[in-house]
């Protein structure tokens, strides 16, 4: 009888570790080629910050989806009045910060009331423009009141910059994020990773990952060694033109998927020779757009002639407007009295797309007779040189947040683009909630930018992303810049 008993203990023991060893991953390394400035997403227009915390650390009233679409998120519920301008949330009950604080509509007033003031930092501070006042109704219920029916309010709420802090931890979000998300942060070694792990107190369906790991890995030919040692286990945003090192290796998944991102050569408007609008169009019809995209994005990026995803069911195709044409750009340089062309210079921030893309627009630009002078700079450089204080000439930037075409009737935008027509059918725009509507107004926008030539429109950023085999849940378009890992995990 011990005999069997012991061979019985033996047996579960066996069985035991069995199920240990087969039982799935829960932890994971993502690579990812920027690190942020900081963490706070109510307080930078850099990507990478939402990349590592939208949804995963953060979360809004509403959010945005794998498909682009609202989803309730904090608020379980909303209501709107017949005016359309009265938006009353019923909020989740029993949702904590990872400090351990209850969270309450108090808390969604002042994020509310924190991104609108006049002194905000917030990146995206015309999201909150239309808000007349925050009323706190009860703890579970905030009412949210607009100046005008905003037909995009809902959508608004659920970008990164929306999401809801504390303000027992609002001022010190830059460098410890503390949120209500499904992960809480634990560490950031800077210029290395950025930690994740699971919140035991979260208030919604539970994660099945345990801890993960952002890789910070700035160098494109270090991602491939990575993958295949199995060092990092995901590349979200996988650099182009190393794709075909891995396509069709069984152990990876490769997607190539839309993205939101609109990458242009932005041109400061205010600034001569570049407030002339023949230099502009002349710039337009010197680029050769299939060029930079086989050059930059190894074929996969798609041709756009203005600020708007052509995965939109509101893309007007304007690719046709400046075909590549040296003749017709040295006449218009000609008209604008720069018939032997002009030196510029042009920053280039860090991604492979900027750099790569950079060095061919020198190229195709000189052949017409303007002489750039290159001067790569870092993410914190390009955001306080050209972003904040508009020092540049021109650059070359992804602009990956969703539905964003209004960011041209910003005054104090880094373009420096002035129009008020294209500004009146914004505005026009913000208080149309009928799609028909919305689709004839987006259109005219994207004419008069075309029109205008504001910006040299290249083509819209590929998602390219590449996993490992196992894994599931990673999301394979990129319709606002996140890496939503709540529904990430490893399967057998």
């Amino acid at each position: 009888m011990k005999l069997w008993k012991t061979i019985l203990a033996a047996a579960v023991l066996s069985l035991g570790a069995a199920a240990s060893a087969f039982a799935a991953r829960t932890d994971l390394v993502i690579g990812i080629p920027l690190e942020p400035p900081h963490l706070d997403p109510t307080a930078g227009a850099a990507a990478a910050i939402d990349e590592v915390l939208y949804a995963n650390v953060f979360e809004g009233l509403t959010r945005i989806g794998p498909n682009g679409e609202v989803l309730p998120d904090l608020a379980e519920s909303w209501t709107i009045s017949d005016d359309g301008k009265t938006y009353t949330f019923k909020l989740h009950t029993g949702v904590k910060f990872h400090d351990g604080s209850d969270f309450s509509a108090d808390d969604v007033k002042f994020s509310l009331d924190r991104a609108r003031a006049d002194n905000s930092v917030n990146a995206q501070k015309g999201l909150f423009a239309q808000i007349d006042k925050v009323d706190v109704v009860d703890p579970a219920t905030v009412k949210v009141t607009l100046k005008n029916p905003q037909g995009s309010f809902l959508y608004n709420m659920g970008w990164g910059d929306a999401v809801i802090v504390s303000p027992k931890s609002a001022e010190t979000n830059k460098e410890k994020p503390i949120g209500t998300g499904p992960f809480k942060f634990q560490n950031w070694a800077k210029g290395s990773a950025i930690t994740l792990v699971k919140s035991d107190n979260y208030w919604g369906a539970p994660v099945a990952l345990d801890k993960v790991e952002f890789r910070i890995v700035p160098d494109a030919a270090a991602a491939v060694p990575a993958l295949l040692s199995g060092d990092i286990q995901a590349f979200p945003f996988f650099d182009p033109d190393s794709v075909s090192q891995v396509k069709g290796d069984p152990r990876f998944h490769v997607v190539i998927g839309s993205t939101e991102g609109e990458t242009i050569l932005a041109i400061n408007n205010k600034k001569p020779p570049f407030d002339k609008l023949q230099v502009r169009q002349a710039i337009s019809f010197a680029l050769d757009r299939k060029a930079i995209i086989d050059g930059a994005s190894a074929g996969l990026g798609v041709p756009i002639g203005s600020h708007m995803s052509p995965a939109s069911k509101d893309y007007v195709d304007l690719t046709g407007l400046y075909p590549h044409n040296v003749d017709k750009a040295k006449e218009l340089l000609k008209e604008a009295g720069l018939e032997k062309g002009f030196k510029a210079t042009l920053k280039l921030p860090p991604p492979t797309y900027a750099r790569l893309g950079g060095e061919i627009i020198a190229s195709e630009l000189r052949e017409v007779g303007i002489d750039l002078e290159i001067i790569p700079v870092e993410w914190a450089q390009w955001l306080d040189q050209v972003f904040t204080k508009k020092d540049y000439d021109l650059t070359i930037v992804s602009h990956t947040e969703p539905n964003d075409i209004d960011i041209y009737s910003r005054k104090d935008y880094y373009f420096n683009y002035d129009n008020p027509t294209f500004d009146k059918i914004i505005a026009e725009l913000n208080l149309t909630s009928d799609e028909a509507k919305r689709k004839q107004l987006l259109g005219e926008a994207q004419k008069i930018l075309a029109d205008d030539a504001v910006v040299g429109f290249l083509y819209e950023l590929p998602k390219v992303g590449v996993w490992d085999a196992k894994l599931q849940g990673l999301w394979e378009n990129a319709p606002i810049q996140a890496n939503d890992l709540t529904k990430v995990k490893w399967t057998d």
